[in-house]
């Protein structure tokens, strides 16, 4: 395997460009920055749990992601339309950290799982993310959605609800049905407004994106109500107060790194770090997923190849960057890629003009964002969800193999009920185990004892249709058909294990098994010494070179006798024929 070269996407697209390439790119960019910039308001507050200035995100956080997670990702990764960012998918995960360990413990969480995909993407491990079932990435998708719209409820309808609301899905919604009689009809009003534009707008204003349509028209309403004192409809004003647009400076990290490290008496510990492992393991395994999907839909569509270890490298340094000048996780947002894919970016310089249009928006507007409803936000994330839930595919998985509908659901409801860490976890580990299983279904172990017509055609162990063999007195075969492997072995260890006879030669066919591990390589171990206690002699037929190189390693060639592992069949019968004739006549004939 060809070690990483860190060959990041901007050096590649700088060569050649030009003026039109810059147009296209500087269209682009606007666009998706206009269309980036409700979201990353949107899923910072909705990440946000509240509380205390420890526990509150507030929208400034999820623009200054956008911002330097964006130019980094663009310009560091291995996707030519990538554009990264916050993405709803992290608001769950965002959401529990904070309620738990605060703003410090998110920001370290990020940086940790900053360097976990970096360690991905050097380690060339980019392939190995496409690998996760799809019924996990569909379960804990649909699950995330579901939470999504759940903690949007309250602000969607307005509710009064003191103290808060509970942390967990089952008593969110118990909360609401107690407080439902407190819902504002205003907020509703303009919550159910804000869907409405979302998703007419565009059929009328195709350039436009209706999030924005939906702020910007909410927002006037909501201001005028206001003023005059008709109503009074919460905003991000009322909730975070005014807003300013002053750069945070890099010490904008305000942790005492010292403490991650020693206990209340001065003790060096790792328990801080420990426990926020599990939390950065899964944002940095669902932003590869995301940002790999992203990428890979994109190539799709433009015809492009995206490089997905650099890709998960400048993912991995964004979020090592953005996390001090306050931002949160980020990765690559598929919405916003076709965005820009959609308005001809040519190069990744579109994702780098986004990131600056969101820059000047923020210096010179992001005052005025304290009048936009939280109604408003919440019907931007209630169409976000439902966009997210992918319930057709949902649905088309459900018709599937049970194992696979087991996944889906499980995961679902882990990360309905629980956390999206217990979900990947537990779905991850269901996952493999109806993988083993499967495979152990498609290993057969067959024991070949019928002679044929010694005068018919001899074939090599290699073709995979049955031939003319004679098996001579004395000797059994067996045949392995399929992987070798520890769930496997087992069973063939207790096969071998109740075998009452004792023959003289026993071959074992080995012709389709692909690989083999250390279990069955143990097992064939035992049956060798347990063979040689009974006087029998074993020969491995027809093994494949992968499986030969993985005996030898472990010197099995060295127990058995190189001598007594053959190419094909009708070599390990001529050796076993040739064995017989120097054993006494009753034990060729497999007398005890």
């Amino acid at each position: 395997m060809k070690p990483f070269q860190f060959a990041p996407r901007i050096l590649r697209d700088l060569r050649g460009y030009n003026r039109r390439k810059f147009t296209a790119d500087l269209i682009a960019g606007i666009v998706v920055g206009i269309v980036a910039l409700p979201l990353a308001i949107a899923f910072a507050i909705a990440a946000s749990p509240g509380g205390d200035v420890q526990h509150t995100i507030g929208p400034v956080a999820g623009i200054l992601t956008a911002i330097v997670a964006g130019v980094i990702i663009s310009a560091l990764g291995g996707s030519r339309v990538q554009i990264g960012g916050p993405t709803g998918a992290f608001i769950v995960i965002i959401y529990g950290v904070v309620a738990q360990f605060g703003l410090s413990g998110l920001l370290i969480a990020t940086i940790m799982a900053g360097l976990f995909l970096v360690l991905l993407g050097v380690f060339r491990l980019g392939a190995i993310i496409k690998f996760i079932p799809y019924p996990i990435v569909v379960g804990f998708t649909s699950g995330i959605a579901l939470t999504i719209f759940t903690t949007q409820v309250k602000d969607l309808f307005g509710l009064q609800i003191e103290g808060g609301v509970p942390a967990e899905f089952i008593d969110k919604w118990l909360c609401y049905f107690r407080h439902f009689q407190t819902f504002d009809p205003a907020s509703t009003l303009v919550g159910l407004l804000s869907i409405m534009l979302i998703v007419l707008s565009p059929k009328v204003w195709r350039k436009l994106p209706g999030s924005l349509v939906a702020i910007v028209v909410t927002t006037a309403l909501v201001y005028l109500t206001n003023r005059t004192g008709l109503t009074h409809i919460a905003t991000i004003g009322d909730r975070f107060g005014q807003i300013t647009a002053s750069l945070p400076p890099i010490t904008a990290l305000d942790i005492d790194w010292a403490s991650l490290f020693t206990d209340a008496q001065g003790r060096f510990t790792m328990n801080t770090i420990n426990t926020l492992i599990p939390t950065a393991l899964v944002i940095a395994v669902l932003g590869a997923i995301e940002s790999l999907l992203s990428a890979t839909v994109a190539d799709g569509v433009t015809g492009d190849h995206h490089d997905s270890n650099q890709e998960l490298v400048g993912q991995g340094i964004a979020n090592i960057v953005a996390p001090f000048f306050g931002g949160i996780p980020a990765t690559g947002a598929i919405a916003r890629t076709m965005t820009n894919i959609n308005n001809n970016a040519a190069t990744c310089m579109a994702g780098i003009v986004h990131a600056l249009v969101l820059l000047v928006i923020f210096l010179v507007a992001m005052p005025l964002a304290s009048y936009i409803p939280m109604a408003c936000l919440a019907g931007v994330l209630v169409v976000v969800s439902y966009n997210m839930s992918g319930w057709r595919t949902f649905s088309q998985l459900i018709h599937r193999p049970k194992s696979d509908v087991a996944v889906l659901l499980f995961t679902f409801a882990l990360t309905v009920l629980f956390d999206l860490t217990v979900a990947i976890e537990v779905g991850l580990l269901l996952a493999c185990l109806l993988f083993m299983r499967r495979m152990t279904e498609t290993t057969h172990l067959s024991i070949l004892t019928k002679e044929i017509d010694p005068n018919a055609d001899a074939e090599s162990d290699i073709h995979f249709h049955e031939e003319a063999l004679v098996i001579p007195a004395g000797v059994e075969v067996y045949e392995i058909n399929g992987p070798f492997f520890f769930g496997v072995a087992n069973c063939f260890e207790e096969m071998t294990a109740e075998m009452q006879d004792h023959p003289a030669i026993r071959i074992i066919r080995m012709r389709k098994v692909p690989f083999i591990d250390s279990t069955g390589v143990h097992n064939l171990e035992n049956l060798c010494l347990m063979s040689h206690q009974d006087g029998t002699q074993i020969i491995l037929s027809g093994v494949q070179e992968k499986v030969r190189r993985v005996l030898e390693k472990s010197g099995f060639d060295r127990l058995i006798g190189s001598e007594n592992i053959c190419p094909d069949i009708h070599v390990a019968l001529a050796r076993a024929e040739a064995l017989t004739a120097l054993l006494p006549q009753t034990r060729a004939h497999g007398a005890e």
